[in-house]
């Protein structure tokens, strides 16, 4: 794939992630406005009242405007994770990959290097498609007498690297996106904790009796906040160190494949 197509890639990545991101807000709200602030849910049918005993979601309800807010991040922690999932299991391809290295390191020493294409192709992964790219390289420059052994070798880990470089950024995308909520969900619960207890100050500090609802509601909208902020952030830490191992592994088996590609074909070579 080109610069331009590369770039028309990303971009359109983008405003898929940023289309996911809106659309979880918008179903965050209307689950906090219409299931959790259903009236059936309080006292009299009346949301501004008293949840009924029990009713979790009319107290959940009680948290207020940045709930919503909450119930999105957890969305988008949720859809991404689901995203990554998917894309880190093909890019692992079919079977395990140490065997897969094996196997064609095994095709190579008996310069059977169709035959480690074709297995490539049954493979399906990042590592399949790094190596068949080496793979194309590695018969070019067998067949080039007017190169020195070294600089075919040296040719051969650079085309391995390029290829790394392409497979790398499909394994780690949308990793940002869960790292950065694991530091945002954590502040947004804050903020709806400190503004439930605002609330529930100033019911403390109104004139004759405090009024026992408003001081209920804030310290509702406060603890309710904390939980839900508190949550989002260690599922995003949690999912995100999960993927990043994955992402880890499979670089290290790439970079020893290639490792591999390349000592076997100056092996050749001496031959």
């Amino acid at each position: 794939m080109d610069n331009k197509g590369q770039a028309l890639k990303e971009t359109l990545q983008s405003w898929i992630n940023i289309v996911i991101i809106v659309s979880c807000i918008v179903v965050g709200w209307v689950v906090f406005k219409f299931v959790m602030g259903n009236p059936v849910n309080f006292e009299g049918g009346n949301p501004e009242g008293h949840p009924l005993p029990g009713n979790f979601l009319a107290i959940i309800y009680k948290g207020g405007f940045i709930v919503p807010l909450l119930i999105a991040v957890n969305l988008v922690v949720l859809t991404f994770s689901v995203e990554r999932l998917i894309s880190l299991s093909r890019a692992n391809g079919k079977g395990r990959l140490s065997t897969f290295i094996r196997s064609v390191q095994s095709l190579l020493t008996e310069n059977k290097i169709e035959e480690a294409k074709e297995l490539c192709d049954q493979q399906k992964g990042s590592l399949a498609n790094v190596v068949k790219s080496g793979l194309h390289r590695y018969r070019d420059l067998q067949a080039d007498a007017a190169l020195p052994n070294d600089q075919k070798v040296i040719a051969l880990q650079k085309d391995l690297e390029e290829s790394t470089a392409l497979e790398l950024p499909n394994l780690s995308r949308n990793l940002v996106i869960l790292s950065t909520i694991a530091s945002i969900s954590v502040l947004i619960g804050l903020i709806g904790t400190v503004l439930g207890m605002i609330r529930a100050f100033a019911a403390l500090a109104s004139a004759g009796s405090p009024d026992a609802l408003a001081l209920a509601t804030g310290i509702s909208e406060a603890l309710i906040n904390t939980a839900f902020g508190i949550t989002g952030s260690t599922i995003s830490i949690i999912l995100f160190n999960y993927f990043n191992s994955k992402v880890d592994a499979m670089s290290f088996k790439i970079d020893e494949a290639g490792f591999s590609i390349a000592q076997t074909f100056a092996s050749t070579l001496k031959k």
